[in-house]
């Protein structure tokens, strides 16, 4: 266990020297001649030993500033402290935070990467946060909000950070250069997700208006994701989130717009036509649903943690996106059929995807309720005609609304569906589910299963 932070070698300490760091002895013990020996390897040291060098990753800053390298901060090499920018705060307090912030939010933020090596919360964006005082105090802000509300003994550090945040934002938008630079960019669009967070919903939306302004100012979110797809792919999902409205429209099939564009996989999926045996819905809803049937159902298609998100984030802009649109056939589309599928279709990829840079928990509240309001007076006629797919929608409201007052009437539908189609518990469930949209996620087919389980013991 590391003892102390001290980079220094032992004799300048004792000497309360400065000392210039340098390798394998300091300017002042290779002039006296004498042993130098450091408590903590300074930054500037490569160590040599592969058995236990960390990774290292290199993120480019602005044109201003060297490249800074981050070491992995699991490993005790990792001293970032001298580098920096100043707070207001005490300085043991900032290493608290910084910290914090590597250890647990850039996972909160990113859970799909767990790799600390690899997550684009310590390899991208902390490197970025190290040059520019602004992402860094925003940065410190969330690792502050999260010990605060744990401590619970109020925020008063956490505001000092939001203050001069939020100064520092100020200052760099009146720049035109740093105006448009990614750390303008995620400093913005976080400031918007904690204001939201802290019920400052008109503050949020004006982050949220500010930040879409500089967006377009730079061609467009997809120019953005093409130079910088974390910061792209925080603004498109945070944005939508904060307000339950997407802020961003999506490309067209020709792939032509600069809107949000689908994975490449997703193109491909609509060459694999499947007869779902389900009511002839809206053609929009009908595409989406073939195609996300086509991609989990298949082994052909295997798709990333970062594909995950990408399509998530196209699927659910491109539904809240949906109004009908006027067909030729109408008398024989099913439009109240096709909103229920809308619903159920945007909060099954929500549970894919889980909980991603900020808390999705309000949406998806929110679409429960529409999904249930639809589905209370409907439910039983689609059982009696596609009961495979209004199986697969209460199972679906069944997994979102938990914790929430509507959770027993979805557990209660599901139940009586269950027993009209004769199913065994749970094992019959999958079979059914993967007639209409399933992938075989672990996280996402445990949830499934737990509600199956509990289900089953309350019919016993």
């Amino acid at each position: 266990m590391r003892k102390t932070l001290r980079r220094s070698c032992d004799a300048c300490a004792k000497s309360k020297l400065a000392c210039d760091l340098q390798t394998p002895r300091c300017s002042r013990c290779a002039k006296r001649n004498s042993t130098c020996a450091y408590a903590n390897q300074p930054l500037s040291v490569a160590i040599e030993d592969g058995t236990t060098s960390p990774q290292t990753k290199t993120s480019p800053t602005n044109s201003d500033n060297s490249a800074v390298t981050l070491i992995n901060p699991g490993i005790q090499s990792f001293d970032p402290f001298d580098t920096h920018p100043q707070t207001r705060l005490p300085r043991p307090y900032v290493q608290r935070l910084i910290q914090h912030f590597l250890s647990q939010i850039t996972f909160q933020y990113y859970p799909l990467d767990l790799d600390i090596t690899s997550n684009p919360f310590v390899v991208y964006w902390w490197p970025l946060a190290l040059a520019d005082p602004t992402l860094f105090h925003v940065s410190l802000q969330t690792a502050s909000l999260d010990l605060d509300l744990r401590a619970q003994e109020g925020f008063a550090k956490s505001e000092i950070l939001m203050a001069d945040s939020v100064s520092l934002v100020r200052r760099k938008i009146t720049n035109p250069r740093e105006a448009l630079q990614d750390e303008t960019l995620n400093s913005i669009i976080t400031l918007a997700a904690i204001e939201y967070g802290k019920g400052n919903t008109d503050v949020s939306a004006l982050h949220i208006d500010g930040v879409k302004r500089l967006v377009q100012l730079r061609g467009g979110i997809q120019k953005v994701k093409s130079q910088s797809p974390l910061t792209a792919r925080m603004v498109a999902w945070v944005s939508m989130v904060v307000t339950q409205t997407p802020q961003f429209k999506i490309q067209d099939d020709r792939g032509s717009d600069d809107g949000i564009a689908p994975i490449p996989q997703w193109h491909e999926a609509s060459n694999n036509p499947h007869d779902l045996n389900n009511p002839l819905l809206d053609p929009d809803i009908e595409d989406v649903f073939s195609r996300l049937h086509n991609l989990f159902d298949s082994s052909k298609y295997t798709l990333s943690s970062t594909d995950l998100h990408d399509l998530t984030c196209y699927v659910v802009h491109r539904l809240l996106h949906w109004p009908p649109q006027p067909q030729p056939d109408d008398l024989l589309r099913d439009l109240s059929t096709s909103g229920i599928v809308r619903y159920g279709m945007i909060l099954y990829m929500l549970i894919l995807q889980g909980p991603t840079y900020f808390s999705h928990a309000r949406l998806q509240y929110a679409i429960t309720l529409k999904l249930q309001a639809q589905m209370e007076h409907n439910w039983l006629k689609m059982l009696s005609n596609h009961g495979s797919l209004a199986l697969w929608l209460l199972s679906v409201g069944m997994v979102a609304s938990e914790g929430t007052p509507e959770e027993q009437w979805f557990i209660e539908q599901t139940r009586i569906a269950a027993v009209a189609l004769s199913l065994n518990f749970p094992d019959d469930f999958e079979l059914h589910l993967r007639e209409i949209i399933w992938l075989d996620s672990p996280i996402a087919a445990s949830l499934f299963q737990q509600k199956w389980l509990n289900l089953y013991v309350i019919s016993t």
